[in-house]
């Protein structure tokens, strides 16, 4: 029978060391396991920073690198006890075997001690939960040009729950009923209540599909795509190409990965969108360069990027992603924007998106693009464009007409993703 806590254990030191996604490594989690792994999981990446200070309190010596499962064992317990509610004497049990099963006697030992003071201290503990920032110091400088409240705020939303979002094709107020769901000002309707996404009503209809609320956005702004020869380029898994198939005659959808696409079909053939889309299977850069004839009224590149926007979803980001990774995505954004700036009509609308929480992905990203490409400027995105349902409680337009989300707007119905969102035109 397999060990939970082991398996929590173990998962927490493959993502940590390896850099492995939590998504990729709960694919060989046993369904019967999978919801106390995915909270045990989850919890313990969104609360890593204060619980490795919480534990650090309490080791008397470091515990030694060929044990360093014992570490990760003691960091899911003290957050099992202190976020879970499940039963003090259950926690220490099966964690002081755990131990003695991963190590030895004497490690079990300490565990012991270490979960018994845990369990006498634990108001203490939680109030420290609250109170310590859980940004690690190295993803501090992703944030460089956020003020020091923005980033308070965006260590505060770090533990918030993530709400599921979908993305309707029609008769949005008639599905956010029949799904008993809020209708976002955008259109997005969110779940008041989880559960199995194939198992939601409409999901076997091919009715809507999951997209996070920003996410949402970049195919919203495209404006009128009626006529309009239109592109989506690095497209799959597909959300923002199903958005522009509902108003577009045709879309052109690109992506190098030959795996996403054939995921990236078979949602589409579920929404019905499938003959509504041109699906190629290309570096999509490389692809506008080989065929320079080829050109269209609308570019959607929503650019591959950093996904520090994600930490929502993914806390693992926080944890595995750094400002190396953010330049090494900055090379490849500023290839696909050339591309697109050739492919692209005069008087075209090139629409600029990443899921990323640094400005030197976003903002700078848009401001070296203007400065070395004169024949583009920023058409400004106006909130009306976003509020269908109604008006938002943050305004995240900036002054320069970009849209820039953060995870803590929209917090009292659940946050969003960190996206960069610009509207380009390329005029005479």
């Amino acid at each position: 029978m397999l060990n939970p806590r082991i398996l929590s254990a173990d998962i927490l030191q493959k993502v940590l060391e390896e850099k492995i996604f939590f998504s990729e490594l709960k694919k060989s989690v046993p369904e019967s396991e999978r919801a106390f792994v995915n909270q045990m999981v989850l919890g313990t990446l969104r609360n890593l920073r204060p619980l490795e200070v919480i534990l650090s309190g309490y080791l008397k010596k470091k515990i030694a690198h060929k044990n360093r499962i014992v570490k990760y064992l003691l960091l899911s317990a003290i957050y099992e006890l202190s976020e879970m509610n499940t039963p003090d004497y259950a926690v220490i049990d099966s964690t002081v075997k755990s131990v003695k099963l991963k190590s030895d006697s004497f490690l079990a030992g300490m565990a012991n001690a270490i979960l018994r003071n845990v369990c006498r201290d634990l108001h203490k503990i939680k109030s420290d939960m609250i109170k310590i920032n859980k940004i690690p110091s190295e993803f501090r400088l992703v944030l460089q040009g956020y003020d020091n409240e923005q980033i308070r705020k965006i260590g505060e939303s770090i533990g918030n729950i993530v709400p599921v979002d979908l993305s309707v094709k029609e008769n949005h107020r008639q599905w956010a009923e029949k799904l008993n769901a809020d209708i976002l000002p955008n259109g997005t309707l969110r779940l008041k209540q989880g559960g199995k996404i194939a198992e939601i009503f409409g999901y076997d209809q091919g009715k809507w599909w999951v997209q996070d609320v920003a996410a949402s956005l970049p195919a919203i702004v495209a404006g009128d795509l009626n006529g309009k020869i239109v592109a989506d380029l690095c497209a799959a898994p597909g959300g923002k190409t199903a958005q522009l198939a509902l108003v577009a005659d045709k879309v052109f959808a690109f992506d190098i990965s030959a795996l996403r696409l054939k995921k990236m079909r078979e949602n589409m053939v579920r929404l019905g969108l499938s003959e509504k889309i041109e699906m190629i299977n290309a570096d999509a850069a490389q692809y506008l360069m080989d065929n320079p004839k080829v050109k269209y009224d609308i570019i959607l590149l929503d650019a591959p990027c950093s996904a520090t926007g994600t930490f929502r979803r993914h806390p693992e980001v926080l944890h595995i992603k750094t400002i190396e990774d953010v330049k090494e995505q900055v090379n490849e954004q500023k290839k696909l924007l050339n591309a697109a700036a050739v492919a692209l009509k005069k008087g075209g609308i090139l629409i600029y998106s990443v899921c990323s929480i640094a400005k030197a992905e976003g903002e700078k990203q848009v401001a070296e693009f203007l400065s070395q490409n004169k024949d583009f400027k920023v058409v400004p995105i106006v909130e009306k464009e976003i509020s269908r349902f109604g008006s938002w409680n943050d305004n995240f337009i900036d002054v320069n007409g970009a849209i820039r989300t953060l995870p803590f707007y929209e917090q009292n119905i659940g946050g969003m993703d960190a996206f960069f969102i610009c509207k380009l035109q390329k005029i005479n």
